[in-house]
């Protein structure tokens, strides 16, 4: 009958949507591994919970440890801001791209790895 169709073709959707979702998290896993060897890190470090984000602080010229900060409320939003300003500042990128980070930063990470930007590293404070 009627909603028996229904039914399969909305889990027909779901399958699909999942394999989507999936592809994507895939192609992040991979740009993320792309990013961090452009940086001159091991890319196997992008898999490791905690310590992917200990090495991308690093990457954007943090003290690393300061991932610690994004378990507090509130605190945890203007570290991840400082984190987009400072890994687009290490890639050669301007304020458009840092919004982009802020905003998108799924789709600015897959720019930033599969792009041409080479990583420059933190330059110090004058």
């Amino acid at each position: 009958s009627g909603y028996e169709s229904a039914s399969s073709m909305g889990t027909g959707f779901g399958i699909a949507y999942l394999l989507l979702l999936l592809a994507f998290y895939v192609l992040l896993i991979v740009a993320n591994w792309k990013l961090f060897t452009k940086a001159g890190k091991p890319g196997w470090a992008s898999l490791i919970p905690f310590y992917n984000l200990y090495v991308l602080f690093d990457i954007a010229g943090m003290n690393g440890w300061l991932f610690l900060l994004l378990c507090l409320p509130i605190v945890n939003i203007v570290m991840l801001i400082l984190l987009y300003i400072n890994l687009a500042k290490a890639f050669g990128k301007g304020t458009g791209f840092i919004i982009g980070l802020i905003f998108l930063p799924n789709i600015f990470t897959l720019i930033l790895a599969f792009g041409s930007a080479q990583y420059q590293g933190v330059k110090p404070q004058q």
